[in-house]
């Protein structure tokens, strides 16, 4: 049985203008200069400009009954008030219902560029080769993987032309096809592995004694080599330490992606516009706001003096539309500069509580000198949520004398050492990184070792722990790390 009753809740509930706020707030500069742009477009009432008119905006119960003649607007030409005149205009003319002259196109641009597969399409039909050869080989081209592999087998190839193209081959007529293939550029495309990808390129190099030498080791003692038994192999090529170190000094040249040579050409550029400026001058820290961060936005003086004139025709149904319409224009902009200041005053006092807390970095660039620092460090000092602290933090940029950095770059966990003091795990991972680069490439330290090392060092660290910060260093394990 349904039954209806009265309770009170207490409801936590984000008005549309503070959920727009939180996404002005994480977007970093690029994108708030295309979001203020697309905000003055669609307001007409918002400008930039420096707002020198302290004036406030009229509200729609104020009534004027001044009969004194008003200023005109200072845009003698172009004059809104017009528009809300012509009462001999139809409101259907006012308006579009379909896709025609009215309507904005709003298209995204697509990148008109030739792939990767045309390109060797193109260069195989150039190629001496019949059409039968040709049908085969591009049907190889399409089974290649963005890495310019040929990653599936010539029998499931064979099958699949016999069933989708309805043409019979086998694996011999097919392999003779893909030596064709493997002879485009770039040099090692339709490889079916590493090994063969390399030899792809080496064999295209001219004849020396580095690059037989590298053939050799590639072509019979490929295994060995990827785990770095250089012993093995000087032993079974009858060769010394300089001519091995020749022949790796030419593999690790060669190229293991050649399909990914053509997309990483095109890939653009990104280009990172640092938020904040922090620069030392005396021992003192100086911080800046990018000015783009800070763009001068102002209230249309034209809608100030039109909501005038329409509030003294009130009793008037149209002037009263209109009336309306104005005044949702001139708060919506209003709002808008409001929440623009809001984001940059909460910017800067969250880089100011960043930069005391990080200051001794600041000052000398040194990472050892990084303080352990969270999200609620930061909240705490500043009286704000963590998730404020979280948003100023995304894809937000700052730059130091030492360098660009994101702001991710300053928070780090902390780690206790053997005297009880907490210092960051970035401190550590410096630490790490410096005793790698400085260790016996002939004979590199283990996690054990270098585990060892740390806590003479006093930071009591265990060794599972040394082997996540190497990975997060992008370092490989002892026996990768060798070299001659």
């Amino acid at each position: 049985m349904l039954k209806q009753y009265l309770s009170q809740k207490l409801l936590q509930k984000l008005s549309p203008q503070q959920i727009q706020l939180m996404k002005l707030l994480q977007v970093p500069t690029l994108e708030l200069e295309q979001r203020i742009k697309q905000e003055i477009e669609d307001n007409p009432a918002l400008e930039e400009g420096e707002d020198h008119d302290d004036e406030p905006i009229p509200t729609e119960e104020q009534a004027i009954d001044e009969n004194e003649d008003e200023p005109e607007s200072s845009n003698e030409e172009f004059d809104l008030s017009d528009y809300f005149e012509d009462d001999d205009t139809p409101d259907y003319k006012l308006s579009a219902r379909n896709q025609g002259a009215d309507d904005d196109s709003f298209e995204m641009p697509v990148a008109v560029g030739t792939t990767f597969q045309e390109s060797l399409r193109a260069q195989l039909a150039l190629r001496h080769v019949d059409e039968r050869m040709e049908l085969l080989g591009e049907q190889l081209v399409g089974n290649l993987d963005e890495d310019g592999y040929l990653r599936r087998g010539l029998d499931q190839i064979v099958n699949d032309l016999a069933f989708t193209a309805n043409v019979i081959t086998d694996t011999t007529e097919l392999e003779r096809a893909l030596k064709e293939v493997q002879s485009l550029d770039p040099a090692g495309v339709a490889a079916r592995d590493l090994r063969e990808c390399l030899l792809l390129q080496l064999v295209r190099q001219p004849n020396s004694v580095e690059v037989i030498t590298a053939r050799e080791v590639v072509g019979k003692y490929f295994e060995a080599f990827t785990k770095k038994h250089y012993d093995r192999i000087m032993e079974r090529l009858e060769i010394d330490e300089d001519a091995l170190r020749d022949a790796i000094d030419v593999i690790v040249r060669l190229n293991p992606k050649p399909g990914n040579t053509a997309r990483d050409a095109s890939r653009p550029a990104q280009t990172i516009i640092p938020d904040f400026a922090v620069t030392a001058v005396n021992g003192v820290l100086e911080l800046s706001l990018n000015g783009r961060n800070a763009p001068e936005l102002r209230v249309s003086r034209q809608y100030r003096e039109m909501i005038k004139e329409y509030q003294r025709n009130k009793k008037d149904p149209k002037a009263k539309d209109a009336l309306v319409f104005i005044k949702q224009k001139l708060d919506s902009a209003k709002w808008f500069i409001d929440a623009i200041k809001q984001r940059q005053n909460t910017l800067l006092i969250t880089m100011e509580a960043i930069l005391e807390h990080q200051k001794e970095y600041f000052l000398t660039g040194d990472e050892t000198k990084m303080k352990p620092m969270i999200l609620k460090d930061i909240a705490e000092k500043i009286g704000m949520d963590i998730s404020t602290v979280s948003r100023v933090a995304n894809s937000k940029y700052v730059q130091t004398d030492h360098g660009t950095y994101p702001l991710r770059f300053f928070f780090s966990e902390s780690l206790t050492t053997d005297s009880g003091e907490e210092v960051s795990t970035r401190e550590v991972k410096k630490i790490l990184g410096d005793v790698i680069a400085q260790e016996d490439k002939r004979k590199p330290l283990t996690d054990d070792e270098l585990t060892a090392m740390l806590r003479e060092k006093g930071y009591n660290i265990a060794r599972r722990t040394v082997a996540k910060y190497r990975e997060q260093l992008q370092l490989p394990v002892a026996r990768l790390r060798k070299e001659l």
